[in-house]
């Protein structure tokens, strides 16, 4: 296999709401190119990049798939990723390793919710891109139309460089704006393609865009607007140099016409690719820091610099282990060269390298910088590490990835399976890494959480499939707080044993008032003249703190308390340390009730994006959950409507809300704070716990 500079490297990532057809565009790309000999079908699960089991039941894309091809001499990285938000992380982490974000539309539907969704991550990391209206052979299409809502809504600067001949089902020719000329498509699979002249019916609009083009490209640079001032135009070699500065500087999104699954396009797309996309170097370098004090540096994609790459994706496969898929930043790759991770301060020798289609595997002896490739067997590193030779040891940035929208508890359906499934989850969140896990000890539960219920169930069926462990998936109990909002200036307890030989002794009087939310737990030592002997004190405040872990009301922490010990007596051989700890808790208990108890739960700050028509739906929805609304802000054409809701009202709100908006609304989550429970509510928690304790003890 033939080993390519970085100047004859282009990486894309195809982004997209789901369905728009990402993984039907790959598949044409890879036959137009040769990389693949015939188009495969979604429907018949034979795609290249859609090969997982799961991917070919469910038929969407799942996870991101590398991809590659070569045309005229240029190696072009592909990234198809998943369009359902459950898998928003795939998405995120190809767009941090690509050079080009292409958005793939459909052209009757127009820009759906995935769409901006991933919009928005393309621009957090300002990432060049272009636009790909598909589907043009569909009846309705409606491809300017498409255009102009794309330049409204993801960018001012999207531009057509090429246009469809004509729409719908007769779609098979489109007009390039580069070459002047009509590019004619024969019947999918034939790769037949006639380049001829722009016919008279066409020619009109064609040099009108054109010429929209060529003032797009003059506006994106001083000198080309000089020219074009002077001399009406720009010639084919400015042209050719503002195009690919202006797509660099994200002064210009070139917008195509396709039919993925008729065979139309792709030709026209991949000669822009090659010409006008920009390959690693024309990319600012990353900035990166070094491993030792933090200090920035700059990371240029050099082959002949010292070697630095990024791991953006893990892969377990049977028979083969881990595969880690990895950004080349800087130097070459080789097989057998030693890497220092520095995130753990590791070596890890370079095995077998790899480029991928899928999960066809190719063999190489290195890679350069600027390209795309796995290894196979790494001990120690995983999603989200940096490699680099030991001469120069850096760190790159990490990736951010959103915070989880739904949480389950998971409960093993065989005792003694929770290591299995700890280890297993781990795995599972490398593969996934907005899929987290831990084991929660305030609730005594393995909590899931992600992005969606079908991410949660494909990672449940992962655990059996993959690992033998069955587990199922329970709504998860809500770690709430227990406090106290009165005073009790006398809560009394004497404990007292005897039963032959020593006995036990230990009578404390405590004092217990509330603290301001967050003031935690504070015990003040109050006793004068030794009427508790100071080597007993300790144990009063341990006490007090294992009740407190406890709970009194739900078995929930107990928090914000300042309890005084201040009075007491004790036997001079019957005392110990396990009698005061015994009356100090006994006391608390006593002294909690008398204090007005009350219990805490968690809120959360909650952001809804939906189209406005689902305002009053969503807003009852919210409402109905206890939720208070705080704001509404447009961004046209979502509203987005703030609230706080409690915890417990949040359980699979992801499912609820993508019913109640066809699948377009989005939300995000964060704990806010702790509020008291509304005495209805928290009549039923109690009961609740109550019931659950006799049936735990019967």
């Amino acid at each position: 296999m033939k080993e390519y500079n970085p100047d004859a490297i282009r990486n894309i990532t195809l982004i997209g709401h789901g369905g728009s057809g990402k993984t039907s565009i790959s598949e044409l790309l890879l036959f137009t190119s040769g990389a693949i000999n015939r188009i495969g079908k979604i429907e018949e699960g034979n795609t290249v990049s859609d090969f997982n089991q799961n991917e070919i039941e469910k038929q969407i894309s799942i996870y991101a798939t590398p991809l590659h091809l070569e045309w005229n001499n240029k190696k072009i990285n592909l990234l198809d990723t998943p369009g359902f938000p459950d898998f928003i992380g795939q998405v995120i982490s190809s767009l941090y390793v690509s050079d080009v974000a292409v958005s793939v539309i459909k052209s009757a539907e127009g820009i759906e919710v995935g769409t901006e969704l991933t919009w928005e991550y393309a621009r957090k990391y300002n990432i060049p891109s272009a636009v790909i209206v598909n589907k043009v052979d569909n009846e309705h299409s409606k491809f300017f139309d498409t255009i102009e809502v794309a330049k409204n809504r993801l960018s001012p600067d999207v531009s057509v460089v090429a246009f469809p001949a004509s729409e719908g089902l007769n779609f098979n020719g489109v007009v390039d704006l580069i070459k002047m000329k009509l590019v004619t498509y024969g019947d999918a699979g034939s790769k037949k393609v006639t380049v001829e002249d722009i016919p008279a019916n066409l020619k009109e609009q064609a040099d009108k865009l054109r010429e929209e083009l060529i003032e797009k490209v003059a506006e994106s640079d001083e000198d080309l607007m000089n020219k074009f001032f002077e001399e009406g135009t720009l010639s084919e070699d400015d042209l050719v140099k503002g195009i690919k500065k202006a797509i660099v500087d994200g002064a210009l999104v070139p917008a195509f016409p396709m039919a993925a699954t008729k065979g139309v396009g792709a030709n026209t797309f991949l000669d822009f690719v090659e010409k006008y996309f920009p390959s690693p170097a024309d990319r600012k370098p990353l900035e990166a820091k070094m491993k030792d004090g933090g200090t920035p540096v700059e990371i240029k994609c050099d082959p002949n610099g010292e070697t630095v790459l990024f791991i953006f994706k893990s892969l377990s496969e049977q028979h083969v282990g881990e595969l880690s898929i990895f950004k080349v930043y800087s130097g070459t790759v080789t097989q057998g060269i030693d890497l220092v991770n520095t995130h753990k301060d590791k070596t890890e020798r370079i095995g077998q390298l790899f480029i991928l289609n899928g999960h066809n595997r190719t063999e190489v002896s290195s890679l350069k910088a600027g390209d795309i490739g796995a290894v196979v067997k790494l001990k120690d590193s995983h999603t989200g590490d940096t490699l680099c030779s030991k001469n120069f040891l850096v760190v790159l940035p990490e990736i951010e990835y959103p915070e989880p929208v739904i949480r389950m508890a998971v409960q093993p359906k065989a005792k003694g399976d929770e290591d299995k499934i700890s280890a297993a989850l781990h795995t599972a969140h490398e593969e996934e890494p907005t899929l987290i896990s831990k084991y929660d000890p305030e609730i005594s539960q393995t909590i899931i959480a992600g992005q969606g219920e079908l991410q949660l169930n494909l990672a449940i069926k992962l655990l059996k499939d993959r690992y033998g462990v069955e587990v199922d998936l329970v709504e998860p109990r809500i770690p709430y707080r227990e406090t106290i909002k009165g005073v009790c200036n006398d809560a009394e307890y004497k404990h007292k044993k005897q039963s032959g030989g020593r006995g036990q002794y230990g009578h404390v009087h405590l004092k217990l008032e509330p603290l301001p939310r967050g003031g935690g737990f504070e015990f003040v030592d109050a006793i004068v003249g030794g009427v508790v002997p100071g080597r007993f004190v300790p144990a009063v405040e341990k006490g007090l703190k294992e009740i407190m872990s406890k709970g009194i009301l739900t078995g929930s922490q107990v928090v914000d308390v300042k309890v005084t010990l201040f009075d007491g007596t004790y036997h001079s051989v019957d005392s110990d340390e396990v009698s005061f700890k015994i009356a100090a808790s006994q006391a608390f208990k006593k002294g909690f009730m008398e204090a007005k108890p009350v219990i805490l739960e968690p809120i959360y700050d909650v952001e809804v994006k939906i189209p406005e028509e689902y305002m009053g739906d969503v807003m009852g929805d919210i409402s109905s959950r206890r939720g208070k609304i705080l704001g509404m802000e447009s961004e046209s054409p979502f509203q987005i409507i703030k609230a706080k809701v409690p915890l417990a009202e949040l359980h699979k709100y992801s499912t609820q809300l993508r019913s109640l908006t066809s699948g377009r609304g989005m939300f995000k989550m964060s704990f806010s704070h702790y509020e008291e429970v509304p005495k209805e509510v928290e009549a039923k928690i109690i009961e609740e716990y109550q019931k659950q304790k006799q049936e735990a003890a019967e």
